[in-house]
């Protein structure tokens, strides 16, 4: 069985993210989309266990995907699950230079998994989840930017969250 981990913060999953879980599952047996807890990210919009749920509910339909999450390094996670590939997304130039060394030290530590990049494809280019807590901050219209099953979740949080500065 050819197994990927496509990991992520996902806080909160977008339709450029959906898009690549959509592809990479139509290349793999079984993709793991695994909310990563980034060590670097202190505070994020939703808790892991919340954008576990969002992503179970935005994937459903895809019979080959497993939403999981882990607070370690991926290459550990990789080998506990017995994945030999991970899948990222490429938005510009730039997350190639930060995303080609993290391969070369997810492959340091787990010489067996080998890191994939898929770009991004056009329409989603500018998009990233801080730019759709940004626009929600300011109530404007996120069908363009998340999946439709989510789009109240995060207007909810978002208003939670400014409620209480």
């Amino acid at each position: 069985m050819k197994r990927a981990i496509y990991p992520g913060s996902f806080d909160p999953v977008t339709l450029g993210h959906l898009d690549i879980i959509k592809r990479a599952a139509a290349m793999f047996d079984e993709l793991i989309v695994c909310v990563s807890v980034n060590s670097s990210k202190h505070t994020g919009l939703f808790h892991p266990k919340e954008r576990v749920e969002l992503l179970r509910r935005v994937t459903e339909g895809i019979s080959n995907v497993r939403v999981d999450c882990w607070d370690g390094l991926v290459a550990e996670y990789a080998r506990r699950n017995q994945a030999r590939v991970l899948v990222k997304g490429l938005r510009a130039v730039s997350d190639y230079e930060s995303e080609i060394q993290m391969a070369m030290l997810n492959t340091k530590l787990y010489p067996r998994l080998d890191t994939i990049f898929l770009y991004t494809r056009p329409k989603y280019a500018y998009l990233s989840s801080t730019v759709v807590k940004e626009m929600a901050r300011y109530g404007s219209d996120l069908s363009d930017f998340v999946p439709r099953q989510i789009i109240e979740d995060v207007e909810k949080k978002v208003r939670g969250t400014q409620e209480r500065m």
